[in-house]
This record gives structure tokens, C-alpha cells and sequence, in this order.
């Protein structure tokens, strides 16, 4: 069980608890700007445990982040405790990938009933979406930061959530509502973190939203700061030292000096 007390210290909620769309939607905006998506352990080369002790620990206790199998686990066990009714769902992320290409189903986030069917989804890096999205709806759907949409393709029975950048829509992920059972969430995320082949082993991410609507990102060496009005600065980050700093200023997370992360990606000068 996790202490919600904690729980909500960590994302700043002090609102109601009682199982509704305004508390749910509350809920989700704070945690995506709170609790940063991040894959450092991985690099650092540490298991990811998804036990509920173990989540609480590391993203309440030690005030870290984590990827999808953490950050909406943990939201699910919230949820569930709040009395909401929740289902854990499986997922393929596409972003910045050509429909083509089919990618591994390693992805979480949960489904929530209320009068109707809602999704929330806190743990898909720079793309987390800040307020639970309308399943039965057909057109885009605002959301605190971009406008999102659920596009349904008849022919295949996927479903694409897909964001709005510009006038051009990108999909974030695929998904057919199959539930994913803690066994399936078991392997998944060892993949995730273990695989030699997994992106999560190659290169650094960490994501955030910020509360003016834009978003914070770190890709390997790249940081951006993107505003609401999508407008985007990006600088290198020169150093190991100032990598730490960055990750420090703009993530709330901070690692002992002199830590270093492991990856081919951070290719420092010298």
C-alpha cells in the first residue's frame, strides 16, 4: 500500500481525494509536473523494481522519477486506493516512428471508469499527458499543455493517441485496450531495462512539465525548454559536472558528486 500522505506531499495535491473526474484530472496534472519521467537508474545499471514498497521509496522517499512501468504503476496503486476503478493497459510507443515499423508493446498507463471510460497516462517522457484523456472521444481533446486526439483505425483495431504540434498530428503511442497483468509488466520492463537492445540503455532521457503550460527535456547531451506556444531554446550541456547541475535545476534530481552515467550517447569533448 502507498502512503498517500506522502504521496501527495511529493506532487503538491491538496485537494480532494474522493474518486472523481476533477480529483482525477488534479491528480495527474501535478504528478506530471512533479515526478520527473526519467531512465538514470537503468544507465547506472540498478534493477527496477515495481513493487509498491519499492516504488514508494524511490519515487516518494528519495524524490526520484522513473519510466512508464513506475511512474503509472504508481499511479495505479493511488487511483486504486482513492477508490477509483482502474486497469492497467498495454501499449506500443510511436513517437517518432513511421507506422511501418512496429515497436515492442512495453508500454503502461492506466484506464479509468467513471461515467464513462477515461485514460491516464504519466509515464510516456516529454509526451505525458496532464489530464485524463476521453476515451469515447472522437476529436481533440485540451489538455493543460497540447492538444491531444484518440484516432481509431476500424481496420486494424488499434487505437492511436496521437498529440498536436503545429498543424500536424504525431502519434504517441498505439493501443488496443488488452489489460496488462503484473507477469506481462514483469518481462516488459525487464526488456525495457535490461535488453542490450533497449533504447533505455543507449541514451539518457528525463522529461517534465512545467506549470506555465511548456515542458523541460533532456535528451543525452540536448536540453530544451519548450513554451507553451511551442517556441523551444536548446543548449549542450558541456560537462559531466554541469550535467548534474542540469539535472539538478530543472528536475529536482540530485545525485552525489562526481556520479556518472554510463552511455555511448554522452559523448563529452576530450
Amino acid at each position: 500500500m502507498i502512503d498517500l500522505d506522502l504521496y501527495f506531499s511529493r506532487i503538491g495535491h491538496r485537494g480532494a481525494r474522493t474518486p472523481t473526474l476533477e480529483t482525477l484530472n488534479a491528480i495527474v496534472n501535478a504528478h506530471v509536473q512533479a515526478i520527473p519521467f526519467e531512465n538514470l537508474d537503468v544507465l547506472l545499471g540498478r534493477e527496477i523494481d515495481l513493487a509498491p514498497g519499492a516504488l514508494e521509496q524511490k519515487l516518494l522517499r528519495e524524490r526520484r522519477g522513473g519510466y512508464c512501468f513506475e511512474q503509472n504503476a504508481l499511479l495505479l496503486h493511488v487511483l486504486g486506493a482513492l477508490g477509483f476503478d482502474v486497469h492497467p493497459l498495454s501499449a506500443r510507443v510511436r513517437y517518432q516512428r513511421p507506422r511501418d515499423f512496429t515497436p515492442a508493446r512495453t508500454h503502461l498507463f492506466v484506464r479509468v471508469e467513471l461515467e464513462e471510460s477515461w485514460l491516464a497516462d504519466v509515464g510516456v517522457g516529454a509526451m505525458s499527458v496532464t489530464s485524463a484523456l476521453r476515451l469515447a472521444e472522437e476529436g481533440p481533446q485540451e489538455t493543460p499543455h497540447e492538444t491531444r486526439r484518440l484516432l481509431r483505425d476500424e481496420e486494424n483495431g488499434r487505437i492511436y493517441h496521437q498529440v498536436l504540434f503545429g498543424e500536424e498530428w504525431h502519434d504517441v503511442c498505439e493501443f488496443t485496450l488488452e489489460e496488462m497483468p503484473p507477469i506481462d509488466r514483469e518481462v516488459a520492463n525487464w526488456y525495457t531495462s535490461a535488453h542490450p537492445g533497449s533504447h533505455f540503455k543507449n541514451r539518457l532521457l528525463v522529461a517534465r512539465a512545467r506549470p506555465d503550460g511548456g515542458r523541460v527535456g533532456l535528451l543525452n547531451r540536448e536540453l530544451t525548454v519548450r513554451g507553451r506556444d511551442g517556441h523551444a531554446e536548446r543548449r549542450v550541456v558541456a560537462s559531466p559536472d554541469e550535467l548534474l547541475a542540469v539535472l539538478e535545476e530543472h528536475f529536482d534530481l540530485r545525485f552525489p558528486p562526481g556520479t556518472r552515467f554510463p552511455c555511448e550517447a554522452l559523448d563529452w569533448p576530450g
